[in-house]
Order: structure tokens, then C-alpha cells, then sequence
């Protein structure tokens, strides 16, 4: 009689305690279910907004990869170079002479940050001189040689507050 009554307590234990830990169980699964969908809209608003931004690059642009792809020229290899010689003039002593304003920051230059290469015909980059900085709207052009030469279209300097 003891055994019976020590065993159907047992049984109504374990029966319970699984209970437990099976609805916990079920809770955090659900938890995690919640967390993916939000991730998993998160993720989709990021791609939207990655595309949005992509939109005004020159990867994303047929026409002029199409344009530069007649004449030659790798996409990605284009822009490293275009990134590179507009970096080399920032080590002129003055800064990069295709900023149109001079450094106003004691001991400054004004020196380009960064470049998005826009299509096969312009460029938009941003520079600054520890201060002050602003953004300039540029055209490329490639030469019969291979010389890359850049003509400033238009320039911004931010004021400060």
C-alpha cells in the first residue's frame, strides 16, 4: 500500500514538473519566435534602406557601367583608381587643391575623406580641415591616356554653429 501511494506521488511529481518545464520550454520558443520576426523585419528594412542608399552608385547603374565597360574599364578597378589619385592630391602641402577653400584651422588642410563614385561622369566626396568641412560635386573625365582628370562642379563649406 505504501509502495502504491510513494509511487502515484511520484508520478503526479514528475508529471507536474515536466508539465513545467515543458510550458517554460514553450514560453522562451515562443520568445525566440518573436525575436526572429523582429530581426527578420529589421534585416528587411536594412535592405531597403541598403538598396535606397545603393541607388546613386556607380555599381548599381547600367548605363554608365555599360558605358565604361566600352571603353575598357573595370567597374571596381575605375573607382579604386579614381579613389586613389584623388587621394594622392591630398598630400600636397596646401591640401587637395580641388577644395576650393583654404583651411581655417590652425596648422589644417582641407583634405577629401570620402568619395562615391555616382555614375561615369560624376563623383560627390566630402573633405574637411579638423573643423571645418563641407562637400564638393565633381566630374571626371578619363583622357585618351589613361589620365584622369576632375573638374569641380560644385562646393559646399558648412557653416559652424
Amino acid at each position: 500500500m505504501y509502495l502504491f501511494v510513494f509511487t502515484a506521488l511520484l508520478v503526479v511529481f514528475q508529471y507536474v514538473n515536466s508539465k513545467n518545464v515543458f510550458e517554460a520550454d514553450k514560453r522562451q520558443l515562443e520568445g525566440y519566435v518573436k525575436k526572429i520576426e523582429k530581426y527578420k523585419d529589421s534585416i528587411t528594412v536594412l535592405e531597403d534602406k541598403a538598396f535606397g542608399l545603393s541607388e546613386f552608385t556607380l555599381s548599381y547603374s547600367d548605363e554608365a557601367l555599360n558605358y565604361i565597360e566600352k571603353r575598357g574599364y573595370e567597374s571596381d578597378q575605375l573607382i579604386a583608381f579614381i579613389e586613389e589619385s584623388l587621394y594622392e592630391l591630398n598630400a600636397q602641402e596646401e591640401g587637395n587643391p580641388l577644395v576650393p577653400y583654404a583651411a581655417m584651422s590652425p596648422g589644417g588642410k582641407m583634405i577629401i575623406n570620402a568619395i562615391r563614385v555616382l555614375n561615369h561622369k560624376w563623383l560627390i566626396c566630402n573633405f574637411n580641415d579638423g573643423e571645418y568641412w563641407g562637400e564638393l560635386i565633381l566630374k571626371y573625365t578619363i583622357g585618351e591616356n589613361g589620365e584622369l582628370m576632375f573638374e569641380v562642379v560644385d562646393s559646399l563649406l558648412y557653416p559652424t554653429n
